[in-house]
């Protein structure tokens, strides 16, 4: 097989530096993907949402990766991927902005347009930095580079899901009980004050992201291109990225990954309220799912690619992914929620395997091919509302049923993570079948 290699040699302190440059970024990634967790409840709480309506947060966010991919891809080629870096923090910096007037505003919709301009600027960014990371050394260890990735992404993720946690939803459960009581006069101006207190996080987001913008223009960072070696297996005369359907099998396998990835995050403050835990102790749990996704990264960088292929690690997710899933559906209460956690042990070595085997043997098709896996990040905005759904009507056919209000969101909400199921399966296959199809006569 034919490995992706790169034009420039790095020393390797240069590259140790590079390294931990572009750890940077996966943190800020992180950082703002995943206070959506605290986000939804949030949004459903100070607009009156349904639960389907509240995981548009995500899908805001997520669907940007359909739309500015293959734009995204084409910038980077004019400008290369340290300027594209730079441009995509300086766009994140702007939708963090139009989170003010929609606030004073009050209106979902205001939200969601500065949700989707952060996704576009993370969509510039996530284009930049995972082939960065991949074609950064041997295609064999990628894995295990891009779990480092994984951990600062993560590590950030904890932290912001906390620290927005803190913020907006402190005091949450009081001002919706008193909500109830009042007049409609009164009751807008309550959460009118819940609205406002999105304001200075997000002013001081974006003053961050334009200034780390700024900085990342003089990063000390090479520009890398993907180039194929010319033994065995070597296919230069590919025409276009359609040609290899190991990609296009990967792109089906992101995009259910991301879609269940963002279930496990972001639902999970919304299902231990569903289950009765207080907003003071459901705020916590995104962090549960994170720190497993940690742990699992540390321990794939210790095992890949000495003691095991990323291919086997694949493998191993996707079956314990399915495993798990079936264990939560027929649980309830906190071992449901620990159980939810769990998934991140699950999809920690997902993403880093996908992109490697998807992206071998592609060469100059590199960046292209990087540009339709992120198009797979579109998953976070289609299936979390499905989920969402699913839960909705679960929940309406209990009540219907003479469940109590309570009894069934509780249960609603449980049963909808059957759909994880499915996605976990196609994962299975691309690891077991689609990874190794590298053309279609095959």
């Amino acid at each position: 097989m034919a490995d992706t290699a790169t034009h420039i040699k790095e020393p390797q302190d240069s590259k140790k530096v590079s390294i931990a440059i572009i750890a940077g970024m996966f943190f800020i990634l992180g950082f703002v993907t995943w206070i959506n967790g605290a986000l939804i409840p949030f949004m459903k709480a100070i607009n009156e949402l349904t639960d389907q309506q509240s995981y548009l947060v995500a899908s805001a966010s997520y669907i940007s990766f359909v739309v500015m991919a293959l734009p995204a891809s084409a910038i980077l080629k004019r400008i290369g991927y340290c300027k594209g870096m730079s441009l995509g923090l300086f766009i994140m910096g702007l939708g963090a902005l139009v989170f003010v007037p929609a606030a004073e505003a009050r209106t979902y919709s205001y939200f969601l347009i500065g949700i989707f301009i952060q996704g576009a600027g993370m969509t510039l960014l996530q284009t930049a930095v995972n082939p960065y990371i991949t074609i950064l050394g041997p295609i064999k260890s990628a894995a295990k580079r891009i779990a480092i990735m994984g951990i600062s992404n993560k590590v950030a993720g904890a932290l912001g899901s906390l620290i927005f946690g803190a913020l907006l939803l402190s005091g949450i459960e009081a001002t919706q009980d008193k909500i109830k009581l009042v007049e409609t006069s009164e009751k807008n101006a309550l959460l009118d004050q819940m609205a406002d207190s999105v304001v200075w996080p997000y002013i001081m987001m974006a003053i961050c992201l334009i200034i780390f913008a700024l900085l990342i223009r003089k990063a000390p960072l090479p520009e890398l291109e993907a180039i194929e070696s010319d033994g065995p297996g070597a296919e230069v005369s590919k025409k276009t990225v359609l040609h290899y359907p190991h990609l296009l099998f990967g792109l089906l396998a992101l995009f259910v990954y991301v879609g269940v990835e963002v279930i496990a995050g972001d639902s999970i403050i919304s299902y231990g309220l569903a289950q009765g835990f207080p907003a003071e102790q459901s705020k916590f749990f995104t962090s549960y799912t994170l720190l497993a996704m940690v742990c699992s990264y540390a321990l794939g960088i210790f095992l890949i690619p000495k003691y095991i292929e990323q291919r086997n690690a694949l493998i191993i997710s996707a079956t314990l992914g399915v495993v798990l899933s079936v264990l939560i559906i027929n649980t309830t209460g906190f071992t449901s929620v620990l159980l939810i956690a769990a998934l991140g042990i699950a999809n920690a070595m997902v993403w880093p395997a996908i992109w490697p085997l998807s992206l071998s043997n592609l060469g100059k098709h590199t960046k292209t091919g990087s540009a339709l896996l992120v198009m797979g990040i579109s998953g976070g905005a289609l299936i979390p509302p499905l989920y969402g759904r699913l839960v909705d009507v679960n929940k309406a056919d209990l009540i219907q049923e003479g469940t109590t209000a309570a009894v069934a969101v509780g249960e609603a909400a449980n049963s909808g993570y059957i759909l994880l199921i499915p996605c976990y399966l196609i994962i299975l296959l691309f690891a077991i079948w689609g990874c190794r199809i590298k053309s279609w006569s095959n």
